[in-house]
């Protein structure tokens, strides 16, 4: 359709990440929007079509459309999250907030000198942080979603940074298996727990690879972010789920 091109200016301006503001100032936003609050595989990257850009395109199109803010920022954990969550995201009044982090946390640094031998924030403290993180969005007044991270898989680069041990570089999961799997199961079960819905990335990639005729890796160009294809399945997952939260609430719905 040819109007379509017409979205593409706006669509730029709502996706900026929130730190490409000038320096002491602040984006003016309007209250209600959707917020992506993530790392890397979050924020925009390049010319990667992410999941953001491809989420607020679809509620365009289906006639919904609040603002989607891509409050992404590179190598964050959840304790960089609880020192960004009011000036990136609360300030503005969100009406959901998606979170998805966990990578940055369970890395351990082993090409340090002297190379690390813990993950950057343990299990524990994740868990904690996530439970704050989505107290201060809930007590805004936000809903909140939470996501799995995507898989890792090994590529050459990475390979060079972490194919040590306790690493596994033999295993075709040995980036993720040591740390990554048990920080993804603990946020499963605190969506269980605190009965927030969960979009599950990570379970997902398997199956959505076999479907496109190609592998997790294949997903994952630099084994660690999404490419285009990868953004894609986060955006079909993630969907019906921020549909469904938009929906007014009902006597008989909670948060």
């Amino acid at each position: 359709m040819h109007h379509r091109p017409l979205l593409l200016i706006p669509l730029m301006i709502l996706l900026l990440p929130l730190n490409a503001a000038e320096p002491g100032s602040q984006p003016v936003l309007k209250p209600g929007g959707i917020f992506m609050f993530g790392d890397s595989t979050t924020a925009p990257r390049g010319a990667v079509k992410v999941y953001a850009g491809l989420i607020q395109a679809a509620l365009l199109e289906s006639g919904a459309a609040p603002g989607v803010h891509n409050a992404g920022v590179p190598s964050n954990t959840t304790v960089n999250a609880l020192k960004r969550i009011h000036t990136d995201v609360l300030v503005h009044r969100p009406r959901l907030v998606v979170m998805q982090f966990g990578i940055n946390d369970s890395t351990v640094d082993v090409w340090k000198k002297p190379p690390a031998t813990r993950p950057r924030v343990s299990l524990e403290d994740y868990i904690a942080n996530y439970r704050r993180l989505i107290t201060l969005a809930q007590n805004a007044g936000a809903r909140v979603i939470l996501m799995t991270t995507n898989p890792l898989r090994w590529s050459p680069r990475m390979r060079e940074l972490y194919g040590r041990t306790p690493y596994r570089p033999e295993a075709e999961d040995g980036f993720e298996a040591p740390f990554l799997l048990s920080y993804n199961e603990a946020l499963r079960s605190l969506a269980r727990e605190l009965a927030l819905p969960l979009v599950d990335v990570h379970a997902a990639y398997p199956a959505f690879a076999k479907r496109h005729q190609t592998d997790v890796a294949g997903l994952l160009p630099d084994g660690a972010h999404p490419g285009d294809l990868g953004h894609r399945l986060v955006a079909e997952l993630l969907l019906p789920v921020i549909r469904e939260q938009l929906q007014p609430l009902t006597p008989n719905k909670k948060d």
